[in-house]
């Protein structure tokens, strides 16, 4: 029998309930656990409203959408305002989902689904580190050791001074770029340990590093020479039967 994603994560958490009857089962959500439990910074009462020029933002992806079909704006909607609060307290979803008329569990579902969405707080600089199979097989390993031993923290803990974040997250989409991460909205690829040493170290001086490779190549070009596409493409009409 198919299970979705979804049912298959349920499952997983009726589970652990079942064979842990000491504790609460925690399950892997985006940004912390997927039951949210009131904290004196995450509580419905704490204070979050868009500013007036992210509220135009918001009035401004609210029209791209047919009337009646607000709900098809809650990821943008929620975008802003995690980019506007720096991580998503239950209070900003809440906005959220006043603003675009739809029922508050609408949103909830949405933002523990995505980890894009942080629902507790990270770092000024989040690096989202990838270790799914292509990165792996390109050592990503070493570049997570590299940033453990550089910040002096593990998965999903902060620096002290709430500078950086340390993510480990699934792919994201720059395979033939491995190893790679992801700080903030920029891609660093192409790594070597002392690459991502020397990032960190920028950044804790307050630049921004240029994203992209660190091993020369603009893109995403070969590394070499071409071994696919190397003659000019066919005239229209190749491979046509010339009977049809």
């Amino acid at each position: 029998m198919f299970l979705s994603r979804t049912a298959r994560a349920a499952l997983s958490c009726t589970a652990q309930q079942v064979r842990s009857l000491h504790q609460s089962a925690v399950c892997a959500g985006a940004g912390g656990i997927f039951v949210h439990r009131d904290t004196p910074d995450n509580n419905p009462d704490t204070p979050f409203e868009f500013t007036p020029e992210n509220l135009k933002r918001v009035e401004a992806i609210i029209n791209n959408y047919p009337v009646g079909h607000k709900a098809g704006a809650t990821i943008p909607v929620l975008d802003v305002a995690q980019r506007q609060h720096g991580w998503l307290p239950i209070s900003a979803m809440n906005k959220v989902a006043e603003v675009l008329e739809i029922p508050p569990m609408r949103v909830y579902e949405v933002a523990t689904f995505y980890t894009m969405f942080m629902r507790k707080p990270v770092g000024k600089y989040h690096i989202q580190i990838c270790t799914t199979t292509p990165c792996m097989l390109c050592d990503s390993d070493s570049i997570l050791e590299a940033i453990q031993k550089k910040l002096g923290i593990k998965v999903g803990e902060s620096t002290p001074d709430k500078l950086f974040t340390l993510s480990e997250v699934e792919c994201l989409g720059a395979c033939v770029n491995a190893p790679m991460v992801q700080i903030n909205d920029n891609y660093y690829e192409d790594l070597l340990p002392a690459d991502i040493e020397q990032i960190i170290d920028e950044l804790k001086a307050g630049k921004v590093p240029p994203p992209g490779p660190r091993n020369g190549r603009f893109s995403c070009e070969p590394k070499g020479e071409l071994t696919s596409l190397t003659e000019p493409p066919p005239g229209p009409g190749f491979g046509v039967r010339p009977d049809l």
